[in-house]
């Protein structure tokens, strides 16, 4: 049972990298807006094409208001959720399992 334990923590620890990455991308895209970034330069451009598809769906649920954008924050705190919750579960029952 200690490999079912060990591969799922594994999936844990990678969910988890890959969540921090994702808020950081979110969050270096959040401080860009502020200042006026050049559309052509090559990060500008893989931020919004790595935040835009979701952030695009949450702003439809919950729309810029007074020109600040409760969307992205709702994304960076959903992102926390997911890693103290799935995460942390996940961790926490491969710890039982071994």
């Amino acid at each position: 049972m200690f490999v079912v334990g060990n591969t799922l923590q594994a999936f844990a620890m990678v969910l988890n990298s890959v969540l921090e990455i994702y808020f950081w991308i979110v969050f270096v895209r959040v401080l860009i807006s502020w200042v006026n970034p050049d559309p052509y330069n090559p990060i500008v451009q893989f931020l919004r094409r790595a935040t835009d598809p979701l952030l695009n769906r949450v702003r439809r649920v919950i729309p810029p208001i007074g020109g600040l954008d409760f969307g992205a924050l709702a994304v960076l705190l959903g992102i926390k959720f997911l890693q103290i919750s799935v995460v942390g579960s996940l961790m926490q029952y491969a710890r039982h399992m071994g």
